[in-house]
């Protein structure tokens, strides 16, 4: 028997997918541009933005006669209600078996779900959320994560995990803010960029998104349009994304829902050709938002019908209509046989599909969609692994009196709406947030420790009262006389208050969950006022998925610690820090601020961003960016640098260290951070930018160096003619221990010319650790 040149794996992949091609009717290759959502809800309360009017469903009837053309993915086999994984695998084999079975080339289907924090499905590992990634500042730990979440999908029979999310927040209002890494884009680049590693080791499609600029909406409302202008967006948007594509390997993109500047993210050929494809030189598959396409004529209105939404979207380069066809199918069929949109915009998108599923091994004779003979997806190394995450990213914003760890024996009020709610831990992307809460009865399918329970296994010895004392949001009050009461009989009370992740209005924090401002959701700020008035010490654990003003309560409160959505294992981990088991080292990926209004407000921001006498408001944050406490101590000494610069040409280098020294009584984990000050530039700069950083641990006594390879390019921006740019002049280095806590600074001086910079400039400070004695 001959095999087709497509079918052999001996050619090149470009040479196959050709072959295979010029064989394929209109039809056949257009199947290949869209997914199919089988079994999702047409109701109002669904898991994306419009899913009850944008939904299509299919008869058993109507499928088989689909797939006889291909499919091109399948959306969400284990992400749409609860199934049994193993149960869920094997149905997504005979699923695949069918459309191999039904097409004439027996392509299969790329299957894909989200994996923001897990994979998002029944009684699989929930993870800490993006932004306690980010509060970890331990990229290796992030990547063995996504490994992990990648070795699990792939046993299940999927391919592409559409995450991460790169996008930097802009105010912490939005209700996203959560599945971020933080408000710093070489936090979010860095983080993100081990995530994609991880997941792409395990030979599953990472999907960057959302791109690009979605965090910048205006108001903080989700999917208003976005106001960044030209050097923000250069700046600020686009570096996390540049860098997960160039050293992660991110295979695929997902367009944003957003418009900026009128021009909609999803019918923009300069961001999605020009800049992406023709600049960064990326060569995987573009995919739609949810609904994205469609959008183009029923949100943006810059299309009058489904064909006009193809053509614009394809022109300007999506690859792939997600979950499910309304665009990309009948219509695009008839506009091209109709001559409107030209075929080789469908060729163009096709041949890229088709790379990538000859990158899967999907066009060999040989594949198979068996699953794993085992399809364990919450195991023993996976919560060990959770555990771990949880512990490194919970935050001791304030210990000042010492009241922290809480002795064994104490007597322990603990009161507030998310101490006994196991949902408290997760985030909206978590299966049990995300869709069993439209299965009620169901199980949650894997163990969550609520932070109550884990207390009282952390400290056996002692006595543990609880009074939940309000609801999340409900302003009632009746239930502050018990809460009272419970606390005045302590030692100390544990206030534990914060966010119920959601969907779209069903939440505090989530997707559509929008603040109006970071007052604590409803009246748990009023029960924080009542408990701290009964005079006992309350140390206040905030379980969120964003930071919220806390400056009316600064100085009252014997302790303060931020955990955002820690997961599965959050409960233990936060008990853990309480008790002292855990000595926290995480580091705020966000700036807390002091006052619910005043927003939005980032740290990385120019003269005029910062506190003034010309305005009454003061934005400094109450705890600046990368600030953390520890119950051991450190000493800072010998950092390199002085009063007197160094000169550097713009093309130089420069190596800037210091030795942390452990001076405390425990282990512990210090993150030495780069700030760069650029006193003068030829457009405004923010005050300072984080450029590095280095997690380090170090036993009592023990010192470790830090070197920080400073390269000029990691002083550029983008200039006002558009170009990026290092420019000569003065700078300064600054080692801190967040934004606002220098401990030493280095001048520089840049010599020589403006430099111009193309797509091979240095995005990383390399750094190195030695023992120091």
């Amino acid at each position: 028997m001959t095999t087709a040149p497509w079918r052999d794996p001996a050619l090149p992949a470009t040479a196959r997918v050709d072959d295979l091609l010029s064989r394929m009717t209109l039809e056949e290759k257009t199947a290949q541009l869209y997914g199919v959502w089988v079994g999702a809800s047409t109701d109002g309360d669904g898991v994306a933005p419009h899913q009850h009017d944008m939904t299509v469903g299919y008869s058993d009837e109507a499928w088989s006669e689909l797939i006889t053309r291909g499919l091109g993915q399948l959306t969400r086999s284990f992400g749409t209600a609860p199934v049994d994984p193993a149960l869920g695998a094997q149905a997504l084999a005979r699923a695949q078996r069918r459309i191999t079975e039904a097409g004439r080339f027996g392509i299969p289907a790329v299957a894909h779900e989200e994996c923001l924090a897990g994979f998002t499905a029944w009684q699989a590992t929930a993870y800490p959320v993006p932004l306690a990634w980010g509060a970890t500042w331990d990229p290796p730990l992030v990547e063995e994560m996504a490994r992990r979440i990648g070795a699990d999908l792939r046993s299940a029979g999927v391919h592409q995990g559409l995450a991460p999310v790169l996008d930097v927040v802009r105010d912490p209002r939005w209700g996203r803010v959560e599945e971020t890494i933080g408000e710093d884009p070489y936090l979010v680049g860095t983080v993100g960029t081990a995530y994609v590693r991880g997941l792409e080791a395990a030979g599953v499609v990472a999907t960057l998104k959302h791109f690009a600029g979605y965090a910048s909406s205006a108001g903080a409302r989700n999917l208003a349009p976005v106001r960044a202008g030209t050097r923000e967006f250069a700046d600020v948007t686009l570096p996390p994304f540049e860098m997960a594509l160039r050293e992660g390997g991110a295979r695929s993109v997902m367009a944003a829902y957003t418009e900026r500047d009128g021009v909609p993210a999803s019918a923009d050929p300069e961001l999605l050709t020009g800049l992406l494809r023709e600049e960064w030189g990326f060569t995987g598959t573009v995919v739609a938002d949810y609904f994205g396409i469609g959008f183009l004529q029923t949100l943006h209105r810059v299309a009058g019908t489904p064909a006009e939404a193809a053509h614009a979207a394809l022109e300007a380069g999506i690859d792939v209509e997600l979950p499910s066809l309304r665009c990309y199918g009948e219509p695009l069929v008839d506009a091209v046989r109709s001559g409107r949109i030209p075929e080789a915009l469908v060729d163009r998108a096709a041949r890229r599909v088709l790379l990538q599923k000859c990158e899967l091994g999907l066009l060999d004779e040989d594949w198979t969609p068996e699953p794993a003979a085992t399809v364990d997806l919450d195991s023993t190394g996976n919560r060990i692994l959770a555990r771990r995450l949880a512990e490194e990213s919970v935050v001791l914003l304030d210990n000042p009196d010492g009241l922290l760890p809480m002795a064994p024996d104490t007597r322990i009020a603990v009161i507030g709406p998310r101490a006994a709610d196991a949902l408290a831990m997760l985030g909206c992307y978590s299966f049990p947030s995300h869709v069993l809460t439209h299965h009620p009865g169901v199980p949650t399918g894997i163990e969550i420790p609520t932070l109550l329970d884990a207390l009282r296994t952390e400290l056996p010895d002692a006595k543990v009262t609880f009074a939940p004392g309000c609801d999340v949001t409900d302003p009632d009050t009746s239930g502050f006389e018990e809460a009272v009461a419970r606390t005045a009989e302590a030692d100390v009370c544990v206030a534990v208050l914060g966010d119920r992740a959601g969907l779209f209005g069903r939440g505090t924090s989530g997707e559509g969950c929008d603040a109006s401002d970071l007052a604590l959701p409803g009246a748990q700020g009023e029960l924080l006022d009542a408990l701290v008035a009964t005079g006992v010490p309350v140390v206040l654990v905030l379980l969120t998925g964003r930071p919220y003003a806390l400056g009316r309560w600064h100085g009252r409160l014997g302790a303060v610690v931020q955990a955002f959505f820690p997961g599965e294992e959050g409960g233990p981990a936060v008990a853990g820090v309480l008790s002292g088991r855990v000595n926290p080292s995480g580091r705020l990926p966000v700036s807390v601020p002091q006052v619910p209004g005043g927003q939005p407000w980032t740290y990385l921001q120019p003269p005029l961003g910062l506190a003034g006498e010309v305005s009454n408001l003061d934005p400094t944050p109450l705890y600046a960016f990368g600030h953390g406490r520890s119950y051991t101590t450190f000493a800072w000494e010998d950092g390199t640098g002085g009063e007197e610069p160094m000169e550097i040409g713009t093309d130089g280098t420069y190596d800037v260290s210091v030795t942390v020294r452990n001076t405390g009584d425990r282990e512990g984990a210090e993150v030495v951070q780069l700030y760069l000050h650029d006193p003068v530039a030829s457009v405004t700069r923010p005050d300072v930018r984080l450029i590095g950083y280095q997690r380090v641990a170090a036993a009592p006594g023990e010192a470790v160096r830090v070197t920080f390879r400073f390269h000029a390019d990691l002083s550029s921006f983008t200039d006002r003619s558009g170009r990026r740019v290092v420019e000569p002049g003065a700078l300064e280095l600054r080692l801190a221990a967040s934004s606002a806590d220098v401990r030493h600074t280095a001048h520089l001086t840049l010599t020589g010319p403006v430099r111009v910079l193309g797509t091979d400039r240095r995005l990383r400070c390399e750094t190195e650790v030695t023992d120091a004695g």
